[in-house]
């Protein structure tokens, strides 16, 4: 059957009876896409709509850029090998200068790098594999709120307990830490105390005898955590956390699947406070749009014997083409301070919809990587901060903004965060119209609910 002309109920129909009950976002999008261009994407009846999803961040350049478009078929169009192990190519050479090039000169004059299977968890299962190695120990240290993937050892790192209760055998060497979110500080403090209180209980853990976690391999932390809403971590915090960790000769792998490569207004979130890692993991943007992923790590760790790594997808020729061209885009064009600059832009828009409405408890984030979080006042919230989330008023939000053209994610505590992850390239003024939408859409939902407490009244 030809679906070409066919409309989105069909499409989603069949979706509903042939793929597992776990899809996700269909049940929030409903829409199949027939075309896609930049920041825009046609669905099957006609319908436009902003992406502000764009593949959970993986397009920095927008749907079908002209430049990775053409990597792309020069590739093709020259019979270059497609697939090839971790076997070397002219592509997969320029595609390593390329990303490295990308790097602080600190970070990438001594690394190494390993090519996974294409996924950001398969790049975070390497890293957890190289780390154990590297120092022999076994347990991990990781944070509350995380969200580093969904294979079992990702999984195990991740924040959210609803997601691993139904898993059986789920590994249990993880010492999950308090990350500084300022509006919900796991402290109740908030603000530069908070943060402080946060590394002080790091380091005063980690050099109690009597604390219960063992020698760890390494520890894992996002500069901003994406999926618990855009929660960015203050940069003296990270600072801390580095000094904590270099002293007790803990590696430190950052995850920046989501953050890499310009989104938050720097190409990499961890320059942002002056730090190097250990082992970084990426994903998403510097594929092109095509599945691909990396860990880069300090050569002191590279202690495997061949073969201790492997994955047949890991030479994906077309991914390092589109890559290439994509990381060599963000660098001529200068995107991450674009990002910088037009995120401000949104931010302040945001914020604007964020001070008519009482029910927007916080707007936060860097660059194009936003969080407007709602709340229910009324409702009392066991956890910390002052309301508690409320995702009912966020998912009705982004059902009003998807009916209106735009697309947004939901994200954080009881995913009430509105999560905006526009390309890298969209225009000031694209921004001043998703903001324009998103808050016409807010004031639509708050006025049909006051009509319908005035019918019930």
């Amino acid at each position: 059957m030809s679906y070409q002309n066919t409309d989105n109920a069909t499409i989603l129909s069949q979706q509903a009876n042939r793929e597992s009950n776990a899809r996700t976002y269909p049940r929030h999008l409903p829409f199949a896409i027939r075309e896609a261009e930049g920041i825009r994407v046609t669905d099957m009846d006609g319908n436009a709509y902003y992406d502000c999803l764009a593949g959970a961040g993986t397009l920095a350049l927008g749907h079908n850029h002209p430049r990775v478009i053409e990597a792309m078929e020069r590739t093709l169009d020259t019979n270059q090998p497609i697939h090839t192990l971790d076997i070397s190519t002219p592509a997969k050479e320029r595609f390593v200068d390329s990303l490295f090039k990308s790097l602080p000169d600190r970070f990438s004059e001594q690394a190494k790098i390993q090519f996974c299977s294409p996924a950001g968890t398969d790049a975070v299962e390497a890293a957890l594999k190289l780390i154990k190695t590297a120092t022999g120990n076994r347990s991990v240290l990781g944070f509350q709120g995380a969200y580093h993937g969904m294979t079992n050892g990702a999984l195990s790192l991740m924040g959210d307990t609803d997601a691993k209760e139904p898993i059986p055998g789920l590994m249990n060497d993880v010492h999950h830490l308090p990350y500084p979110y300022d509006y919900r500080c796991p402290f109740g403090i908030g603000g530069e105390k908070g943060y402080q209180t946060a590394s002080q209980y790091v380091e005063g853990l980690l050099s109690d005898p009597e604390s219960g976690v063992p020698n760890p391999a390494g520890m894992i932390l996002e500069p901003i955590q994406g999926e618990a809403g855009a929660i960015p971590a203050p940069d003296e915090w990270l600072r801390e956390i580095r000094r904590i960790t270099r002293e007790r000769d803990i590696p430190l792998i950052l995850d920046e699947i989501q953050t890499g490569l310009g989104r938050t207004g720097e190409l990499y979130a961890f320059e942002r406070a002056g730090i190097t890692p250990d082992v970084l993991t990426l994903s998403k943007a510097i594929g092109g749009g095509l599945p691909l992923a990396v860990v880069i790590y300090d050569e002191s760790l590279d202690v495997w014997e061949p073969g201790a790594h492997a994955g047949t997808f890991r030479g994906n020729q077309l991914a390092m083409a589109a890559g290439e061209a994509t990381i060599e885009y963000i660098l001529e064009h200068d995107l991450a301070d674009h990002a910088a600059a037009v995120g401000v832009r949104l931010r302040d828009r945001l914020e604007s919809t964020a001070e008519q409405f009482d029910a927007i408890g916080d707007v936060r984030g860097r660059g194009l990587m936003l969080g407007v979080e709602f709340v229910d006042q009324d409702a009392d919230w066991q956890g910390s901060g002052p309301h508690a989330p409320n995702g009912d008023l966020a998912e009705s939000v982004q059902a009003e903004c998807f009916d209106r053209g735009l697309i947004i994610e939901l994200g954080g505590r009881e995913s009430a965060t509105a999560r905006f992850l526009p390309p890298l390239i969209v225009s000031a003024s694209e921004v001043d119209e998703i903001a324009t939408i998103f808050d016409e859409a807010v004031a639509s939902i708050f006025e049909g609910r006051k009509q319908t407490q005035g019918v019930s009244a």
